[in-house]
């Protein structure tokens, strides 16, 4: 028997923290700009992002629904995971 994806299921893009500067290492999430449980359309802004040097809206990278996994005034390092979007193709 072979099992076929089935292309309808939801998929989770996920948010990451971006490098903003060469030497960036972490930032603050100091904003969600999209409550959780919310669709957002690729290129929407859905957080503000802190760092040393610059203040600074993120756009999401796909269309869905969007779940926040870090919490606002936490630090953290590039590349975490701060949330997800549920896309279906």
């Amino acid at each position: 028997m072979v099992t076929v994806p089935d292309e309808s299921l939801p998929k989770l893009c996920e948010l990451r923290i971006p490098q903003a500067g060469s030497e960036m290492e972490e930032g603050e999430l100091s904003q969600w700009l999209v409550p959780s449980g919310s669709r957002v359309e690729e290129g929407q802004s859905v957080y503000v992002l802190a760092t040393d040097k610059v203040e600074m809206e993120v756009e999401a990278p796909a269309t869905g629904i969007l779940h926040h996994v870090g919490e606002v005034g936490r630090v953290y390092a590039v590349g975490t995971v701060i949330g997800n979007i549920e896309t279906v193709e």
